[in-house]
């Protein structure tokens, strides 16, 4: 309990008013919101844990928890305040779970908030031997007058794509039938060095969800942000048009950015469809701001001053359903001059 105590303090706020230990954690709204509107919200890392436990590597699994529970409460204008998180496993192993912990903490501090309880659970027979299961449960805040809805967005307005590590924590049942198929047929190892992907296999795919909190944050503050799109579970497909009112539409231009060498390899390997890829994977992009035309010049050199990789990588549109074109995004490729 004392290690556990230790790691989680190094991420505590003002706004802490308990310690590790007690039956719940305890904290109080930041003075300096006039009307809050508390944000709450769920997830886990998926079956991306299990390639982490057949690689017996946790230290980035942590992040990834943190990182797909407060991406999701920033896409509301919510500042994370508080972090829970669920650990279980078949039998405590001190090591990975303070590996994992320690994982937590870092995404903690990348997010600005404050790790501020959870629940170690061990269920024999349940897990097998270095498996766990790992979920995060956050608690944010926003002024009830900035809550980010999509509400806003008109045809006219920019799409800010912000770039990602690479798979982040989604598609991994699809990943690991990759992995398997061709671990079994020895075309490739985990463990050794790939030109392709300027280093290990392994290291691609363990490489830790993006957390966006801070740079988005800082976007809030300044510009008229009118919606926030997390790229995880769904890709863009799932994702986009959720924050999309009705009568308009976003056009993306595939290629706006560049694609991390990742996805490449698993398109080729996998012989994956384009829709497919949009439906199951991020590629490249994280989280998309929708702002205003006149406004996006200035966005983008924001977030290249904090060393984001942000493109411009598409427009609202209006949707034209009488022509029988009433889909939520339309993908393009615009040529590039050379």
């Amino acid at each position: 309990m004392s290690d556990i105590a230790q790691i989680a303090r190094t991420t505590f706020r003002p706004e802490v008013l308990s310690g590790i230990g007690g039956f719940a954690g305890l904290f109080k709204t930041p003075d300096r919101y006039r009307e809050p509107v508390m944000v709450a919200s769920a997830d886990g890392v998926g079956t991306k844990l299990k390639l982490a436990a057949q690689l017996g590597r946790y230290d980035t699994v942590g992040i990834d928890c943190v990182a797909m529970v407060v991406n999701d409460l920033v896409v509301q204008g919510a500042e994370p305040l508080v972090f829970l998180d669920y650990l279980a496993m078949g039998r405590l192993d001190k090591k990975i779970a303070e590996e994992t912990l320690r994982g937590i903490a870092e995404g903690c501090r990348r997010a600005g908030c404050a790790l501020l309880g959870g629940e170690t659970a061990t269920m024999p027979g349940l897990y097998g031997e270095g498996e766990i299961e790992l979920v995060g449960f956050g608690v944010g805040v926003v002024e009830r007058e900035r809550v980010i809805d999509g509400s806003s967005v008109s045809e006219g307005d920019t799409l800010i794509g912000i770039g990602s590590n690479g798979v982040h924590s989604n598609g991994y049942s699809l990943v690991r039938s990759i992995l398997d198929e061709g671990l079994r047929a020895g075309r490739f190892d985990l463990l050794a060095e790939n030109d392709e992907l300027n280093g290990t296999l392994a290291s691609a795919l363990l490489a830790p969800t993006r957390i966006y909190v801070k740079p988005v944050l800082n976007l809030v503050r300044d510009f008229d942000v009118k919606g926030l799109v997390h790229v995880t579970g769904g890709g863009f497909s799932g994702n986009v048009p959720r924050i999309l009112p009705k009568g308009v539409r976003a056009r993306i231009d595939l290629g706006a950015w560049p694609r991390p060498p990742i996805f490449d390899w698993l398109q080729r390997h996998a012989e994956i469809s384009d829709t497919e890829m949009l439906r199951v994977f991020n590629c490249g992009i994280g989280m998309i701001a929708i702002v205003p035309a006149p406004q996006s010049d200035d966005v983008l050199d924001r977030l290249h001053g904090l060393g984001e990789r942000a493109y411009r990588i598409g427009s609202v549109e209006r949707r034209k359903p009488d022509e029988g074109d009433d889909s939520p995004l339309r993908f393009v490729r615009v040529p590039r001059a050379r």
